[in-house]
């Protein structure tokens, strides 16, 4: 059966928009899964689960993100301390950016003009990547080397998690200057958000280092509002070997703003809540130490990196149930969802 995909906003994961120039073009969704171990990036076709494409030539892949157009993929260099610009058709790299140190995790706005990427070499900061330009235009300091970076669902804030300063920087999008800053208690791992009526921003979820959990914060205090401990899974033993100081290493709000996903490293699982009540839904086999998780723009289908197993897993949004596994590169973790513009 053909699966049918709508284009739009995917908040906090993929900034995905279906704009002008978008229509009357071929476009396609695709699951860009890196390889942190290896030197490409693997395309899978949501509709038939297949890898139909690998971006090659880029070691150590850390962060991806696409262009609102379909046009490119942006992927960050650990090796060479790039940002390595894709041609989404030939999936051939066009351009290399160089960055202010070593990056991490990268985000584009929603009119594709920027992006943003983490520089976890100290003392961190985000590099702002003029997109029409393909020129590092800025170097925006923030609190502590910087290992992941979201834009906000409605595009005002970039949002930087620092692992050493255990802090939130919040930096606004029209100037690229820091605004303000949120404290934790542990370093910041990967975060999400959910939104409110009008599409400003109500929470962060955040994972922390060395908890088994998330954490819930309201977006326009800063303030920690809620703490989720995740439980043993009976029947499941409880791996602690290779952590990293993180056993939770993977969240996301599905397109709909219905679930809240949490993968768990210890117990091989993610975690599913209803929004915006977080009521616990179930748990679903993810594989070994689970990572990033992305959605197709429907919300039907979840795809999580499966670190330990070298597979992505596809899952059933709605009955919980896995639907594939598909082989990739070595240690895939970060993973994203592209709308890429075909002939």
């Amino acid at each position: 059966m053909t699966r049918r995909y709508l284009v739009f906003l995917v908040p906090a994961l993929v900034l995905l928009v279906g704009t002008p120039a978008l229509l009357g073009r071929a476009n396609v969704v695709r699951i860009i899964q890196t390889n942190a171990a290896g030197d490409n990036a693997h395309v899978i076709d949501p509709a038939t689960n297949k890898v139909v494409g690998v971006i090659e030539g880029v070691e150590i892949v850390h962060g991806v993100t696409s262009a609102p157009d379909g046009t490119r993929i942006y992927l960050s260099n650990e090796s060479l301390h790039t940002l390595d610009v894709v041609d989404a058709k030939t999936l051939k790299v066009t351009s290399r950016i160089h960055l202010s140190g070593r990056p991490n995790n990268v985000a584009v706005t929603k009119d594709g003009r920027k992006v943003y990427v983490g520089i976890a070499q100290a003392p961190g900061a985000l590099d702002v990547i003029d997109t029409v330009a393909l020129a590092n235009v800025k170097t925006v300091p923030v609190e502590g080397s910087i290992h992941n970076v979201y834009v906000t669902p409605d595009g005002r804030f970039a949002v930087a998690g620092s692992i050493p300063a255990s802090t939130i920087s919040i930096v606004d999008t029209s100037t690229d200057t820091l605004v303000r800053k949120i404290k934790m208690s542990a370093g910041i791992r990967p975060m999400t958000f959910d939104w409110n009526p009008d599409g400003s921003t109500k929470h962060i979820y955040v994972q922390l280092s060395n908890f088994h959990g998330l954490a819930v914060v309201d977006f326009a205090s800063g303030k920690e509002i809620r703490r989720i401990e995740h439980p043993p899974i009976p029947g499941e033993h409880a791996h602690t070997d290779g952590l990293q100081g993180a056993p939770a290493h993977g969240l996301g709000v599905s397109p709909d703003g219905r679930t809240l996903w949490s993968t768990s490293k210890v117990y091989s699982h993610a975690y599913v809540f209803s929004l915006p009540d977080l009521k616990p839904l179930g748990t679903v086999f993810a594989g070994q130490h689970p990572e990033w998780v992305t959605f197709t723009p429907d919300s039907r289908f979840v795809y999580i990196g499966a670190a330990g197993d070298n597979m992505t897993f596809a899952i059933d949004v709605r009955t919980l149930k896995e639907v594939a596994r598909i082989p990739v590169g070595q240690v895939p973790k970060r993973v994203a969802t592209a709308v890429l513009q075909m002939d």
